[in-house]
């Protein structure tokens, strides 16, 4: 069965496939973003990119897909999805919800919220 453009939103996101990323995306693209210390938005691929780029370091490494869960609330997708993240200081849970209006199988407005790193013990 072929992944739904929210599966491989998610899968470009944990590998950080920033091709990947963009082709999902339209051009004109209406994003905002919440993680537990700012608002973001972008208008366009790069800027989605480049938001979702800086939402992890450089050095963290997505380990694992722990969870993502899909639906529908009528013309809106939603995809819920948990990350086990690698960080220089230990491992941390990661999760985001996000609401996805899909045309043509690109994303054209995206809303989205951040748990922030959750550490483990």
């Amino acid at each position: 069965m072929a992944e739904s453009v929210a599966e491989q939103y998610v899968d470009a996101v944990a590998r950080r496939d920033h091709g990947a990323l963009r082709s999902l995306l339209a051009p004109d693209v209406d994003f905002r973003g919440m993680t537990p210390g700012r608002f973001w938005e972008a208008s366009d691929p790069d800027g989605v990119v480049e938001v979702l780029g800086s939402w992890f370091e450089p050095q963290d490494v997505v380990e694992e897909v722990l969870a993502i869960d899909r639906d529908a609330v009528v013309d809106r997708e939603r995809v819920g999805y948990r990350f086990r993240v690698r960080c220089p200081d230990g491992h941390y849970v990661v999760e985001q919800q996000a609401y996805l209006t899909i045309d043509d199988g690109r994303i054209t407005w995206m809303r989205s919220v951040c748990s922030g790193f959750r550490k483990v013990d």
